[in-house]
């Protein structure tokens, strides 16, 4: 089953995409919120970005604090994913963000990357690591959005 991520951010969304088998994440695209008039441009953006790569279900990287606690971010990541819902016509799923950023840095640090193209690919790869971890999950371990 193909997937497709979500790395929601203030400024920038990273999406990252599954083989159609549902083994590995490749990196899809950076949407910036600042090429769109605003936030409804957007989200049709994403939600059409989403429905172009044909996958079958969303996978949206759900951030927590450091001790597990909702945030102001978290709820925004619920906010979009309940206004994508009503757009994008497939099965939704939260997947915890545990450093994903950081960890994302590191990957592109150590392949080399500048930082500026690090910096342009920094949410893409954090979308990677979101659904490779999710990619990891028995179907029963993951959690439906």
């Amino acid at each position: 089953m193909k997937f497709v991520s979500v790395d929601y951010g203030l400024a920038r969304t990273g999406l990252a995409v599954s083989d159609p088998e549902g083994r590995m994440a490749f990196p899809l695209a950076t949407l910036r919120l600042q090429d769109y008039a605003d936030r409804k441009l957007f989200l049709a953006a994403l939600a059409e970005k989403i429905i172009e790569t044909g996958a079958e279900g969303v996978v949206m990287g759900l951030p927590l604090t450091q001790d597990g606690e909702e945030s102001l971010i978290t709820r925004q990541v619920r906010n979009v994913t309940q206004r994508l819902k009503r757009r994008v016509p497939l099965p939704f799923y939260y997947m915890l963000e545990e450093l994903s950023s950081e960890e994302a840095w590191a990957d592109l640090r150590e392949a080399g990357l500048k930082m500026r193209k690090r910096k342009a690919v920094l949410d893409q790869q954090a979308a990677v690591r979101i659904l490779s971890s999710f990619l990891s999950l028995t179907p029963q371990e993951r959690s439906p959005a």
